[in-house]
């Protein structure tokens, strides 16, 4: 199957703007499953919950309604971030999409810096969307930092990881492979590139998206500045494989007994 980012820089409360420029890098694309960047639609540096909230939107809004035009146009199951609104709380979110349905929906589990004045974390817990050859899980952004973020994905038959992110912290790449390797999955991260210097905050985004295999290879990346759609063939049935020689299996070999939760 063929799987990609997509990476690019989102202007700060322009949808409209950054649905076109997504439309318009992946134009002729075509895959089987593409992720956006986290609130790849509004921007990410918020100056109050206020702000926040007039962004957000309910299931079936501006930004599904574009994930399911782009998934028409591409063929591929979109993951993409967005804020989340229900009733009175707001999350940030990421949908799962293909051209006829949501799929589903995760909320972000751990919340980042200045997130947790605006959002409230995530209450769905962690979910594996299964599809016919192959099983996704989602988690976003500062996720990857909790080992158990990927762990408990990959436990529930995740063999691809999808990261949609607006990284900052320059880690997250590198501990990406780690995190492949160690539960022998796929994984996505897309992040965003550019600057917002909003109020009291001035991001710099890192772009460097890639997709990992469960050997921990970088198949692809991108630069650190650049507007970029990747795509790369995989085949999703190397995650099942857990054994790392003879004699280790990464989940058999688990002793929960000894884990502190």
């Amino acid at each position: 199957m063929k799987i990609g980012y997509i990476q690019f820089n989102p202007v700060f409360g322009e949808k409209e703007t950054n649905f076109h420029t997504v439309e318009k890098i992946t134009k002729g694309v075509k895959a089987d499953l593409l992720v956006l960047p986290e609130l790849f639609a509004t921007g990410y540096t918020f100056n109050s919950k206020i702000e926040a909230e007039q962004m957000s939107e309910k299931q079936g809004e501006e930004t599904t309604n574009f994930l399911q035009d782009l998934s028409s146009s591409t063929r591929a199951i979109l993951v993409g971030g967005f804020i989340e609104k229900i009733n009175n709380k707001i999350f940030n979110a990421a949908l799962v999409v293909n051209e006829k349905q949501v799929i589903g929906i995760y909320e972000k589990v751990h919340l980042f810096y200045k997130e947790k004045l605006w959002f409230e974390p995530g209450n769905r817990g962690f979910q594996v969307w299964k599809f016919q050859n192959w099983n996704l899980g989602v988690m976003i952004c500062f996720d990857w930092i909790f080992p158990e973020s990927c762990r408990s994905l990959s436990l529930q038959g995740a063999d691809i990881i999808a990261h949609p992110a607006n990284l900052v912290l320059p880690y997250c790449q590198r501990s990406m492979i780690t995190r492949s390797l160690e539960n022998r999955v796929f994984t996505i991260t897309a992040n965003r590139f550019g600057k917002e210097h909003r109020g009291q905050d001035n991001f710099s985004f890192s772009g460097g998206s890639q997709i990992t295999d469960p050997s921990g290879n970088v198949l692809i990346s991108a630069e650190k500045n650049e507007t970029k759609v990747d795509i790369v063939d995989i085949d999703p049935s190397v995650a099942h494989n857990k054994q790392m020689n003879e004699y280790n299996n990464l989940f058999k070999d688990r002793r929960n007994q000894y884990y502190f939760l």
